[in-house]
């Protein structure tokens, strides 16, 4: 083990982001070129693995004729992926990082069933602590209660969930080692860290190659969809976004069978803090690569197409059956819930298309779009800078970025990032399209900005019929990297499209637009080091 720990300490002292990204890709030269030597045959099937996607589209959009009409601009969307309704009325959204972390705890200390957590990783304070006995006190009330029989899933990132000697995973192993038949924690493990990148990245700077990046909280029936993670700056001062769907069973099933799905082929986490596989599943960094992606790839889509089917199916009975039609119609179901995957090294690229599309077909309609990683990709870009949309783009300033104020080089990803908005706003000037894309800057004395997602209206309307939210920041590591999940809501309901506006507005009141002073004043200066590393960096955050 000398010889590794020595490495190690070369890996720390000569560490740069330009070099990182240099191994990287190097690397992943190299590991790509073993999996093809060991899996060649695997290549053979490629066909056969392969995702086919049928048109499940039915012969008349279901729901009132106003929401038929809507429904049929954007009945594509089905085309890719589940399509749910759902009544508006039980779709409420939450403001605030406190109304968030309340409801979860509320939640979880009555679920009768199950609580299905899924993160980027559990933080180790006191308010985390509270919800972990939360967890408890539901528990042990199960045992108790002989009609009770509750089960709770965490699914969290391995890298980020095992950073430190206090970390994610010595939170939840009481609950582990006292209910070990009613408590499940799975740690996503991204099978490009592998091999001689795994041995000599540090910790902390292995989470730049992957993690498992979902964020959905799951309470019986009841769902939370969010960019948050479970950690206290995310309870407090953390400014993200969060949707409840409450009594939405369906749409519930669906991201407890997804969860289960990427758990099943995660490590998983026993009483003693070993972690294994599940059995006959290929591991992560051990395993073939192509195995596992493709092995992960069948599990997971088997839960989106099996979805897709059912929903498709259930649409076409309510369409054709006026009595189930009443049936399924007992609620006004004016609203459409589209859950929205993204998991590119397992060969899934569900929320690219369907965000792509939408961009694309955006006409003259107007988008709002926020991210508090503001990094495009360059389609992205393409879409936003080509189409005739007008953009309103909600970032962090600076001084709320998540990493102001950081030690060592995370200290200067803030710059990084102004580098590339001021690269972004040029190419806006260039272009002539001032009038039509705009930059706003969030400020917020003492808070951080983590919100995402956006919200589309249509031409000529003052509120925004579809939203999309969830973890995706339309970032390159968003797309490439991650696993990422968020949901296409799309509404006829003017209560909830009004929530939606709300929602919109109190976030964009808190921004200043972005002109060509702004990356004048003294708070936007970029070392020019930090100029010339961004571009072999940028794909890392």
């Amino acid at each position: 083990m000398a010889a590794p720990l020595t490495w190690r300490r070369l890996m720390y002292s000569v560490y740069t982001p330009a070099l990182f990204g240099v191994f990287t890709r190097i690397s992943d030269r190299f590991v790509r070129t073993q999996d093809r030597r060991r899996g060649s045959s695997l290549l053979l099937l490629a066909p056969l693995l392969a995702e086919a996607d049928p048109t499940l589209a039915s012969s008349r959009p279901p729901g009132s004729t106003g929401a038929a009409r809507l429904h049929s601009r954007f009945h594509w969307i089905a085309d890719h992926v589940p399509a749910f309704r759902v009544p508006g009325g039980r779709i409420h959204i939450l403001h605030s990082p406190d109304e968030f972390y309340q409801a979860m705890k509320a939640r979880i200390k009555t679920a009768k069933r199950r609580v299905v957590l899924a993160s980027l990783y559990l933080g180790t304070g006191p308010l985390e602590q509270d919800l972990v006995n939360c967890m408890e006190e539901a528990l042990k009330r199960s045992q108790e209660d002989t009609a009770a029989d509750l089960k709770v899933s965490v699914l969290l990132d391995y890298t980020r969930g095992s950073r430190g000697k206090n970390n994610s995973r010595v939170m939840l192993l009481p609950l582990l080692q006292r209910f070990p038949e009613q408590m499940r924690v799975c740690l996503y493990h991204t099978p490009d860290l592998r091999g001689l990148l795994r041995l000599l990245v540090p910790e902390r700077f292995n989470e730049t190659i992957g993690v498992q990046h979902i964020k959905a909280y799951l309470f019986d029936d009841s769902l939370i969809i969010s960019g948050a993670n479970l950690s206290d700056s995310y309870f407090t001062n953390r400014q993200d976004r969060y949707v409840l769907l409450e009594d939405c069973r369906e749409v519930a099933d669906f991201f407890a069978e997804l969860v289960r799905a990427v758990g099943d082929v995660s490590l998983q986490l026993g009483p003693d803090d070993t972690v294994h596989m599940k059995e006959g599943m290929v591991h992560p960094y051990k395993g073939n690569r192509l195995e596992f992606s493709a092995s992960a790839r069948q599990q997971i889509m088997e839960v989106m197409n099996t979805a897709r089917t059912q929903q498709h199916m259930l649409d076409l009975e309510c369409s054709q059956d006026s009595d189930l039609e009443l049936e399924c119609g007992e609620e006004p179901s004016d609203t459409w819930v589209f859950p929205l995957v993204q998991m590119k090294p397992l060969g899934i690229r569900l929320d690219e298309e369907v965000t792509q599309r939408l961009l694309r077909e955006a006409g003259g309609d107007t988008v709002y779009l926020t991210s508090g990683y503001f990094n495009l990709t360059r389609t992205y870009m393409k879409l936003v800078l080509g189409t005739a949309a007008g953009y309103r783009i909600l970032m962090a300033s600076p001084e709320v970025n998540g990493f102001f104020g950081a030690k060592g080089v995370a200290g200067a990803i803030p710059e990084a990032y102004v580098h590339l908005a001021h690269q972004f706003y040029r190419k806006v000037c260039d272009l002539g399209q001032q009038g039509r894309v705009h930059l706003h800057e969030y400020h917020r004395s003492d808070w951080t900005f983590h919100a995402k997602g956006l919200w589309y209206y249509l031409e000529g309307k003052h509120h925004p019929c579809l939203t999309l939210i969830g973890s995706p920041n339309f970032g390159y590591r968003s797309v490439h990297r991650d696993l990422e999940a968020q949901i296409a809501i799309l509404t006829e309901n003017e209560e909830l499209q009004a929530h939606l506006q709300k929602e919109q507005e109190l976030l964009y009141q808190r921004s200043t637009e972005v002109s060509s002073s702004t990356f004048k004043q003294p708070n936007r200066y970029v070392k020019l080091w930090v100029k010339m590393v961004t571009p072999l960096i940028k794909n890392f955050f």
